[in-house]
């Protein structure tokens, strides 16, 4: 299982630091090239054949940092034949999508667009706690705890299981599925805010450092990988600071541009 990090961050920033400047991006995770988990990041980073070969999005729920480049994924597969993209999720997240997006006052409704021909979206609903085949994964969605609809995922194949929180406040169900998935070699959890913000994080449903540390601890796995994403950026100094002070050893977080093989 490969994984490409295409972004990793609660929003989009270049960030000037040591004289090196740091592009962040929203969230978007490109498994085998032909698999897409969360839109945030996508047509903006990859080249028009990389887009070509994405099948499926997965996304977790209809925030604009996890969706918002999907409208341009469509978009760019206009004119190249019977190309469709399986986007899939929740019944309920998939409404949102195309009342809040695809509604043709946003964007034009690539569910039913072109017309006569075969649209370049195509719906598939998932039932939460449940697993899906998609190409050569495993797919289960986990309701997590977020201020609107959101899920978590449990993507595995073969040799290999992973887990992508979505964004998430505490939550149970998706660490207890989780601690009894086989082959599970990495976790991907979103932490949000530093500590000292913890009310924000609170009325946003959000994880901290602080947070992170007693959720990770659900799974019962301190051997596991584990990758931090969704950092807000402006944040992100004090939030790693605070990450290596929990002294997690196999904590690390993400990169734009990082690719993980499981």
């Amino acid at each position: 299982m490969n994984i490409r990090v295409l972004g990793c961050h609660g929003s989009d920033v270049i960030l000037d630091a040591h004289s090196s400047a740091r592009c962040c991006r929203s969230s978007g995770f490109l498994f085998n090239d032909h698999l897409l988990i969360d839109a945030g990041t996508a047509a903006s980073t990859l080249s028009l054949e990389a887009q070509r070969k994405i099948h499926h999005v997965l996304v977790s729920h209809i925030h604009l940092d996890h969706i918002k480049e999907l409208p341009a994924l469509a978009d760019n597969l206009l004119g190249t034949g019977e190309a469709t993209i399986t986007v899939l999720s929740t019944s309920t997240i998939l409404d949102g999508l195309k009342q809040h997006v695809f509604n043709d006052h946003i964007f034009p409704n690539f569910f039913e667009l072109p017309k006569g021909r075969n649209p370049i979206l195509v719906e598939s609903a998932l039932q939460p706690g449940e697993s899906t085949r998609i190409a050569e994964f495993d797919i289960i969605p986990i309701e997590v705890n977020h201020t609107v609809p959101t899920v978590g995922f449990i993507i595995q194949d073969d040799t290999a299981a992973c887990l992508y929180s979505g964004d998430t406040y505490q939550t149970e169900k998706i660490w207890k599925i989780a601690a009894t998935t086989p082959n599970l070699k990495a976790v991907l959890i979103e932490t949000s805010f530093p500590d000292e913000m913890s009310e924000l994080a609170l009325a946003s449903k959000h994880l901290t450092p602080s947070l992170l540390a007693q959720e990770y601890k659900k799974i019962g796995r301190p051997d596991l990988p584990l990758y931090i994403y969704h950092i807000k950026p402006t944040f992100r100094d004090q939030i790693v600071a605070q990450l290596n002070q929990l002294k997690i050893p196999t904590l690390s977080v993400l990169e734009e541009g990082q690719e993980l093989t499981l």
